[in-house]
């Protein structure tokens, strides 16, 4: 019923910049919450950036002042622009998005495939 579906990552220097995209389709009403999450190998899944649906934006502590998370509601997109890239970014980044289905109501968890972010020294 619902998918999203990010783009964007790749390999990149340190120093460097990516912007990850993730667009969400399919039976939606709305979508309070939408974010990325990491995974580094050996390393559990981590929040890196989440932006409620009016614009409130919460950042982890190692991407603050670095990354910077956005949405166009309109099209039920998020976009994370990653400047100054460090080694220690590398991991698979996750789009989520909490959302509202139409016509049942029901609130749920979803998760994009992950794209890879890799970072050179």
């Amino acid at each position: 019923q619902v998918q999203l579906v990010e783009s964007g990552g790749g390999l990149v220097q340190a120093g460097g910049s990516l912007r990850l995209s993730c667009a969400a389709s399919g039976n939606i009403f709305s979508i309070p919450v939408m974010g990325w999450y990491r995974q580094a190998p050996g390393n559990q899944r981590e929040q890196v950036a989440t932006m409620l649906s009016g614009g409130s934006a919460n950042y982890a502590d190692s991407v603050k002042a670095r990354f910077t998370i956005s949405r166009d509601n309109a099209k039920n997109t998020v976009y994370l622009q990653m400047n100054s890239l460090k080694p220690e970014d590398t991991a698979v980044y996750y789009c989520h998005a909490n959302i509202i289905l139409r016509g049942t109501w029901r609130r749920g968890d979803y998760w994009g495939q992950g794209t890879q972010v890799t970072v050179s020294s």
